[in-house]
């Protein structure tokens, strides 16, 4: 008997499992593995992060090269895995600066070609008049504050955000205005654990954490830095729940060695054919004589 696919998460869940207590699991995800991976977890929400410019297409320290076809390619690939969790596409650098228009244009692309459910923007100022046209136009939008990666340069770095108390009480102001902007959630990066508490009891709407204490609503990781496919530094807030990067590079060698060793392949990697049609095919037996046509 055939299982029955799981529904959807439906948006509203999101604000309710806050209200309820219930944390929210978010992961990262690019790949369709990726997807059922996290699909198997039982995760309530997959981000393809602009990150995928760094895990996945070798650019190194910055999100900013990734372009809006990468990111549909990218989101639609994890789209079609993801059966049950929220698809949040995140809108690259360049997509939604311009103008309200051009954001709304490029959201409706994650919508429709992408098959997102939801798409993603950093910052408050600017982005607070893109986040309220993207949810006018019908689009659920995600609003991110704190460490902003795109305009990590104009921020000194990937450093912590809200560190003084004036640095606080602007991150508050713009996670509220975000809210009042339409944004159906706020990921909250890098931010001192007692300012995303006190932005988490401000907002109705879910706080997604990264680097911002466990008071949050949720929590999201990367999917390459949890399960140590990342080397090098990791931000301190990353978590390691494996090392497959060990583990496959191991493989890679052990494979390696064994091919130029001879050992693989062993009969057991190999096809057979049934010893008459071998024989034939040897020439040990007699070959019919071809029948030759005329014309």
């Amino acid at each position: 008997m055939s299982s029955v696919p799981p529904s959807k998460l439906a948006l509203p869940e999101l604000a309710a499992m806050k209200r309820r207590g219930d944390k929210i699991v978010m992961v990262t995800a690019y790949d369709a593995p990726g997807a059922r991976f996290a699909e198997d977890a039982g995760v309530d929400a997959i981000l393809v992060g602009d990150t995928a410019a760094m895990v996945v297409l070798g650019y190194e320290g910055t999100t900013v090269p990734v372009t809006m076809d990468e990111m549909l390619f990218l989101t639609r690939t994890v789209a079609r895995s993801a059966r049950r969790p929220l698809v949040i596409g995140d809108m690259p650098f360049g997509s939604y600066q311009v103008s309200d228009e051009e954001a709304v244009r490029n959201a409706i692309r994650f919508f429709k070609e992408a098959r997102a459910d939801a798409v993603k923007l950093e910052g408050a100022g600017p982005s607070l008049s893109r986040a309220r046209a993207i949810a006018g136009a019908g689009i659920p939008v995600m609003g991110h504050v704190g460490l902003t990666p795109q305009s990590a340069t104009m921020l000194g770095g990937f450093k912590t955000q809200g560190k003084t108390a004036e640095q606080a009480r602007r991150l508050v102001d713009e996670a509220l205005a975000l809210e009042d902007a339409g944004c159906f959630a706020v990921v909250l990066e890098a931010v001192p654990a007692p300012v995303a508490g006190e932005i988490t009891r401000r907002l109705e709407v879910p706080t997604i954490g990264i680097g911002a204490g466990r008071e949050c609503d949720g929590q999201v990781l990367v999917y390459h830095d949890l399960l140590g496919l990342t080397e090098g530094h990791l931000p301190r807030f990353v978590k390691r729940y494996a090392n497959l990067s060990r583990e496959i590079r191991d493989a890679l060698e052990a494979y390696a060695h064994e091919v130029r060793e001879g050992v693989f392949p062993e009969d057991e990697h190999t096809y057979e054919m049934p010893p008459g049609e071998l024989e034939l095919f040897a020439g040990r037996q007699e070959r019919p004589e071809r029948q030759h046509q005329t014309h």
